[in-house]
C-alpha cells in the first residue's frame, strides 16, 4: 500500500512523509476504536512504557525520563526494555495490560508485530501512544508521538551534500548509502527523506554510489548493530574503492557513522563527510575533533516530556494535543501525531545547539 506525505510524496508501507509541521488544535473526542481521548482516570494507575532494546544513548535515556516523569507526575511507572527481542516485547505488553495499564507507550522493536497485543490492550481499555516509531498494520494505536523523521532523512541529505561541497567545490563525489534496521518503521523514512535530496543528484551525475547499491534493502543495516555496517563498510572499500576515494557517507545514526569511520581509519583511507544522528556523547566529540561532519539532535527530554503530557491530558479526560492528522498512515489507520522538529548540527554550530544539555553542553565549551 502506498502513503501519500504532505508534498505529495509517494512512499512505500513505513515511508510517511511528514515534511512541515501543520498548525492544529485540539480535536474532540472519537468513538472508541479511533483517536481518543479518555474519560478520564485516577492519577495513581499505572502506565506502561515498552521500550526496545537499548542500541543508542537515547534509548537509555528515556527508561529513566518516563520513570522520573511519571512517577512524579503520580503515576505507576512501568518501563520495560525489550532487550530479548519482538517475543519478549510482545509479553511485556502482555504483563502491562494484566497490570491494569491505563496508557501503554510503545517504542517497537518492529511496529508490524504486536498486533495480538494491542488488540488485547485495546479491549482492555487502554490507551495507546505510539513512542518514536510508528505502529503498523493497526487499528489499536490512538497517537503518535516523534520527531519530524522524514524531516531528519532530508536534513541529512542536505548536510552530505553541504559537507562535500565544502570540502571539494566541485564534483562529481563518489558516495555509499547506509540505511537503520529494515523491521524499524522510522529507517526508510529517514532513507526516503535523504534521497529526496540525494536522488536527483545521483540522476544528474552529481554523486556517484560507486558500489551500485542505492536501494533501501541494499543499505539497511539489521539490528541497528555497529558490527554490521562496519563489516559491510570494510566490504565496500574493499570491493569499490582500492583506487577510487570515497567522499561522502549517508549514514543514518551516530552509531552507525562511527562504525563506518573505524572501517575507513582500517583501510587507511582519508575520511569521508559523514552523516549521523542522535547527538551521541562520542559522536559530539567527533564533530567537534573535525571527523564526523553531523548529527541530528532530537532532545530526547522533550519527547519523553511531551509523551507524558499526553498521559497527563489522558487522565484528565481531555484529547492529547496533535499537530499533524494526515500523514502517519500505518495501512490500516492515519494515526494523530504530535511531531517536534528535529536540528541538524555540524561543527558551524556544535558549541550553541547543547547550550542548556545537562550533557552535551560541557562537552561543547
Amino acid at each position: 500500500m502506498q502513503m501519500i506525505g504532505k508534498a505529495g510524496k509517494v512512499a512505500a508501507i513505513a515511508a510517511i512523509a511528514a515534511l512541515a509541521l501543520t498548525a492544529c488544535g485540539r480535536t474532540e473526542p472519537t468513538t472508541p476504536g479511533g483517536a481518543s481521548g479518555a474519560a478520564g482516570f485516577p492519577q495513581d494507575s499505572s502506565i506502561g512504557v515498552a521500550l526496545p532494546q537499548k542500541t543508542s544513548e537515547n534509548w537509555v535515556l528515556a527508561e529513566k525520563l518516563f520513570n522520573d516523569g511519571l512517577s512524579s507526575a503520580g503515576f505507576k511507572a512501568d518501563v520495560q526494555f525489550a532487550n530479548g527481542g519482538v517475543s519478549e516485547q510482545q509479553n511485556q505488553i502482555s504483563a502491562m495490560i494484566t497490570k491494569g495499564a491505563k496508557v501503554i507507550i510503545v517504542g517497537a522493536i518492529d511496529g508490524a508485530q504486536l498486533g495480538t497485543q494491542l488488540q488485547q490492550a485495546k479491549d482492555s481499555g487502554a490507551t495507546i501512544i505510539a513512542y518514536d516509531r510508528l505502529l503498523l498494520n493497526t487499528a489499536n494505536v490512538d497517537y503518535y508521538v516523534a520527531y519530524d523523521n522524514f524531516k531528519v532523512g532530508v536534513l541529512q541529505g542536505q548536510a552530505l551534500l553541504d559537507g562535500m561541497k565544502a570540502k571539494k567545490p566541485t564534483g562529481p563525489y563518489n558516495i555509499e548509502l547506509f540505511a537503520g534496521s529494515p523491521d524499524d518503521a522510522n529507517a526508510k523514512v529517514f532513507f526516503d527523506g535523504a534521497m529526496s535530496i540525494l536522488k536527483p543528484k545521483i540522476d544528474d551525475g552529481t554523486l556517484k554510489v560507486v558500489s551500485g547499491q542505492t536501494t533501501f534493502e541494499q543499505a539497511v543495516t539489521q539490528g541497528w548493530k555497529a558490527e554490521n555496517a562496519q563489516r559491510r563498510a570494510d566490504t565496500l572499500l574493499t570491493g569499490s574503492y582500492t583506487t577510487a576515494s570515497l567522499d561522502g557517507v549517508l549514514s543514518p545514526n551516530d552509531t552507525l557513522a562511527r562504525a563506518v569511520l573505524t572501517s575507513v581509519k582500517a583501510a587507511g583511507k582519508p575520511l569521508p563527510i559523514i552523516t549521523g544522528q542522535d547527538s551521541e556523547v562520542e559522536s559530539v566529540k567527533s564533530i567537534l575533533a573535525g571527523e564526523q561532519y553531523s548529527t541530528i539532535n532530537k532532545d530526547t527530554r522533550k519527547l519523553v516530556e511531551h509523551a507524558i503530557t499526553m498521559v497527563k491530558d489522558l487522565q484528565a479526560g481531555k484529547t492529547p494535543e496533535v499537530n499533524d492528522t494526515k500523514s502517519y498512515n500505518n495501512t490500516v489507520k492515519t494515526v494523530p501525531a504530535f511531531l517536534l522538529p528535529p536540528v541538524i548540527v555540524t561543527a558551524a554550530n556544535v558549541k550553541t545547539a547543547y547550550v542548556d544539555d545537562p550533557v552535551l553542553g560541557p562537552l561543547t565549551k
